[in-house]
Formats: C-alpha cells, structure tokens, sequence
C-alpha cells in the first residue's frame, strides 16, 4: 500500500525540505516511485535541493489549486538529476516562485480541501509507493490536513529551547489528530552534544520516539542546498543515519 510522509518542523530553518530532499532519494534508491510535493507555499524552495530551475516549471502546485491544470500536469521527473545509482523515481510537484503566484495566494488563499483531492490523485496517477509532503513550518489549516491524512509524521528540530516548545505542541495536535506513526528527527545537533543523552531527553520531554540524532555538518553547510545530501557524500555517517529512518515505515 502507498504511504503518505509528511515532514514537519515548528520553525523554519530546521532543515526540514533537506530531509524531505534525502529521505526521497534514498527511497528512490531502493527502486520506490516517490512523489514529493512542496506545500510550502509561501516560501518554497525544495525544487533547489533536486536541482529543478523556474524555466523548468511548466505547472506548478499553484496553478493546480487555482484550477489550472491536473495536479499530475505539475509533477516533473526530477530522477535524472539524482545520479545513475536511482533504480526508482522522484516526481517532484514544486510551488511557484514567481512573486506574483506568491501575493496571489497571500491575497485570495486558496480551497486546501483540494490538497487531499490532489494528493490521492498524484498516487494514482503516478503509482507512487510513496507520497512525501513538505509542509509549511508553524501549523496551520494546510498543515492540519497534511498531518491528519498522514501515515508518517517526521517532525525536524533542533536541540534547542524554542524547538522543544514548538515541537511540543505539534506532537500534542498530532496525537489528537491520531497519526498512526510520528518520529521526532533531531538535527543540526553540535558534535560536543552527547547524542544518547540528546535522544534520552527528547524523548522523555516530548513522549514521541527519536528516529535519528543529525550532528552539525560543515559538508552539508558547504552543499549549500546545491544537491540532496545522500547522493553528493554517500558514505557520510550521516547518511547511515537517515537510512534508518527508513527502517521505521519500512518495516
């Protein structure tokens, strides 16, 4: 059965498109039909990461909530950008960068009931084994539905106070909403930090299972979004860490 993944954070700045970014490629790896939809509206930028220029961009997810066009007509086969290592396929639905598309949705919004319409849509179409969805930061109407019709909540943050608050509240709202696997990603984690006692805090703060401590990277800093992370440095640790992520919708 396909499964819906949406990746989450309280705040921006968490990394949480790049882990979206390599959590599709290393699925796409294994020979999965990954679909990735950016749902980060007002800020989007996921299509960077997966090396997708604006010219590229025939449709995008805005022109399907407007009524523009099949949520399919937006997704583009991104695979090719990934390496000769993918077996599978990453369709990438990327929002719009045009500051027009941008305004227009700050100024009339748009039916977010049509973000589930699309989402089923997409895995039909595309046969996808798995749906991920990057979502805005913060929770809002979009994020609500996003998280409710999820079969995995990766929620990304960071060791610090402000994430242990936000995060907080995104578990409890998760919980309500009975999501049926939700997995806390912690990143950009200083190397001096002792990552057991990390994972051990997290999870006694925030009563939710700690899939992967992500120590700070100069090689990720140093990507600067130029490429997804687990195709650019394979045998990183890192990226050992982030394939046992996978072992837990995997299984």
């Amino acid at each position: 059965m396909p499964k819906v993944i949406s990746v989450h954070s309280f705040r921006g700045g968490t990394g949480k498109s790049n882990t979206t970014a390599n959590i599709a490629a290393l699925l796409a790896e294994q020979g999965m039909r990954v679909g990735v939809v950016d749902t980060d509206i007002l800020s989007p930028g996921i299509h960077v990461l997966f090396g997708l220029v604006e010219e590229k961009m025939v449709h995008s997810l805005n022109d399907y909530l407007w009524g523009s066009c099949n949520v399919e007509d937006a997704a583009i086969d991104i695979t090719a950008n990934l390496g000769d290592s993918v077996k599978g396929k990453v369709y990438l639905i990327p929002s719009s960068m045009k500051t027009g598309d941008i305004a227009r949705i700050l100024r009339e919004g748009y039916d977010v009931g049509l973000l589930n319409d699309g989402y089923e849509r997409l895995i039909k179409q595309l046969n996808l084994d798995f749906l991920l969805i990057d979502t805005h930061p913060g929770l809002n109407e979009e994020t609500l539905l996003s998280i409710a019709i999820s079969d995995v909540l990766i929620i990304v943050m960071r060791p610090d106070a402000q994430d242990f608050q936000g995060t907080a509240v995104t578990v409890e709202v998760a919980r309500q909403l009975s999501v049926p696997l939700m997995l806390l990603v912690v990143n950009k984690t200083p190397q001096i930090f002792d990552s057991q006692m990390v994972k051990k805090r997290v999870e006694n703060s925030l009563r939710c299972e700690v899939a992967a401590i992500l120590p700070h990277s100069d090689e990720m800093m140093a990507l600067a979004s130029e490429g997804v992370f687990v195709m650019k440095y394979p045998d990183h640790p890192m990226v050992r860490m982030l394939k046992k992520v996978l072992d837990y919708f995997q299984k």
